[in-house]
């Protein structure tokens, strides 16, 4: 499903204009030293510096080779603690010297509507660990963004972290004001967004072709290594993941059980074109070979590759007894059959299938539940510990900090907090609304939200997962993701009024944010061009759904995240057990 646009939706910005400053400075920093150079790239970097400039032209040779040798250490800004502890570790005699400069690189273009920051620790160390050094790095990004493109004329926040990097940005702009000054804008609306807002989409299995090839795969800095098993060779191959790929752009966003079937038309068809070649005369022919044959080959290639993929999800998904795993989680988000699905997790645990599978399922019915009731948060916990070794301690600690998995108070059950909840929303002494939900901080109260905003659909007979209706397609029809929906909802409003429910539900009261000011000078067609910032990482889910609802409502979403994320990065970050 590439969501083919309206007819009056508005063009993208041109972002291939980031990679090309962020190359320019490289050459420049490199071309200032003279002589003969050591450059040491931290690995994490290796991806990124890939889609930027091409490696071949960085000649990397081993430390210490030549006498006086000139060490440069070149590095992305967010890394400029590794540059220095490599720094300090070198060796260096006396005739030599280390010099080391910063590569102001924070925005990679992954895709024509998809821009990354590539900041995997930020969701770590902001969300579990309250370090805010990434938070003035978001600002420059913006600001970069507003210089290049224009201002944003209507901005929206909800999250500690949103209103933080919305400030410092606004005091970057204050102080530079004349960049913008004048300028039109080119992207009508901004929305930052924190990934603590949302945790249970994020911790939900993917089921468009996207997340999903992510899943299982890992998709990293928008390319993907297929193994043999996809390729049917013996060797592995390295595939970028854009809208270049026409295969790919029209199943990214499909349901799964869907891709199966546009596949084989496909190959079909192919097959059908390539049988034309029947019965041409000499001067058909060579037209064919001169103009079609080429684009046909890499049609061939890449649907080989994709079918490949598909039958690669579906053995490794079938081992894991996917539908039982997906029936679960459906339960889970409409509060169904609990104890049901506490067993399951159980068995999941016991049969050790996988140590991050478990705990996000653990964490899925802590947040959807709003805590574990004492007895099961110690049973869960010891069965873990018992299945997986003792060294996860720690881990629970970190998600327990983190609000992802959360043991009930004494009167903390659903109904009491949804009951005090409802109470607090109606009261009008603003300072007893504001003590009270401090107390109720780190849980999620995702039950009264849910019915809040509809984000569960009632379905009269099945979910045609061939012609979604909503959102809640990206995940099967049961679910309609929450970042997916505050985002449409706000968008309706033009604001956050009418949503104070589920603000103060949410514990944002004092984070969401509407800023207007300079929509008399925006186009009709940039108001309908928006870009949405998730702070701690988004999922391709997220991505697939706001893509529809911007089919659906003739907007054109643009996404800039610290990086792309699942529920496995996201257990990951959490966990003191390194794979």
């Amino acid at each position: 499903m590439a969501f083919p646009h309206r007819p009056d939706a508005p063009e993208l910005p041109d972002f291939s204009m980031l990679k090309r400053l962020a190359r320019d400075q490289l050459i420049y920093l490199l071309e200032q030293l003279p002589g003969k150079k050591d450059l040491f790239i931290e690995a994490d970097l290796m991806s990124p510096l890939d889609r930027i400039a091409n490696v071949s032209i960085l000649k990397i040779v081993l430390l210490g080779q030549t006498p006086h040798q000139e060490y440069a250490i070149h590095c992305h800004s967010m890394r400029v603690r590794w540059c220095l502890r490599k720094r300090e570790s070198m060796e260096v005699r006396g005739d030599e010297y280390v010099s080391c400069d910063e590569w102001a690189f924070s925005l990679l273009p992954l895709d024509v509507d998809l821009l990354s920051m590539e900041l995997p620790e930020f969701f770590r160390d902001y969300f579990l660990e309250g370090d805010q050094r990434w938070i003035n790095t978001v600002a420059q990004a913006l600001h970069l963004l507003s210089t290049l493109y224009g201002p944003f004329p209507n901005c929206y926040g909800i999250g500690r972290c949103a209103k933080m990097a919305y400030e410092l940005w606004r005091n970057l702009e204050e102080e530079e004001d004349g960049e913008t000054k004048g300028r039109r804008p080119e992207i009508g609306h901004i929305f930052l967004l924190d990934r603590d807002v949302d945790f249970v989409t994020a911790l939900c299995s993917q089921v468009v072709y996207e997340g999903l090839v992510d899943d299982t795969f890992r998709i990293k800095c928008g390319s993907v290594d297929f193994g043999p098993e996809v390729t049917s060779s013996d060797k592995s191959l390295k595939v970028l993941l854009n809208a270049e790929d026409k295969v790919f752009n029209e199943i990214r966003n499909e349901h799964f059980s869907n891709v199966f079937g546009f596949l084989s038309q496909k190959a079909r068809n192919l097959q059908a074109q390539y049988d034309r070649r029947r019965g041409m005369d000499i001067k058909q022919m060579k037209n064919f070979v001169s103009q079609e044959l080429k684009g046909l080959k890499q049609e061939h290639r890449l649907l080989s590759l994709h079918i490949g993929a598909c039958e690669s999800i579906m053995k490794k998904k079938t081992k894991q007894d996917f539908q039982e795993l997906i029936k679960t989680e459906h339960a889970l988000l409409e509060g169904f059959n609990i104890r049901e699905s506490t067993s399951y997790i159980e068995e999941h645990i016991d049969r050790q299938v996988s140590p991050i599978e478990s705990l996000r399922l653990m964490c899925l019915l802590s947040i959807t539940e709003n805590g574990l009731i004492p007895k099961d948060y110690r049973s869960l916990k010891t069965q873990y510990l018992q299945s997986y070794g003792p060294e996860h301690l720690l881990t629970f600690s970190n998600l327990r900090r983190a609000g992802l998995l959360t043991e009930q108070a004494p009167g903390d059950t659903l109904t009491a907090v949804e009951s005090k909840v409802s109470k607090l929303v109606t009261d009008k002494a603003a300072g007893k609304i504001t003590d009270a939900f401090s107390s109720l901080a780190k849980r999620s109260n995702f039950r009264a939200i849910s019915k809040k905003l509809n984000l569960i659909p009632r379905v009269d007979g099945e979910y045609d997962l061939k012609v979604p209706r909503d959102m809640a397609y990206v995940f099967g029809g049961a679910y309609v993701p929450l970042s997916c929906r505050i985002i449409e909802q706000v968008l309706e409003r033009r604001s956050w009024q009418g949503l104070d429910e589920v603000v103060r539900l949410l514990n944002c009261s004092d984070f969401a944010f509407t800023d207007m000011t300079k929509e008399d000078k925006a186009s009709s067609e940039s108001l309908r061009l928006i870009l949405v910032v998730f702070l701690g990482g988004c999922t391709f889910s997220e991505i697939s759904a706001l893509r529809f609802l911007g089919r659906e409502k003739g907007y054109r979403f643009i996404f800039l995240t610290t990086a792309v994320t699942n529920s496995a990065r996201l257990m990951e970050a959490m966990s003191e057990v390194k794979a």
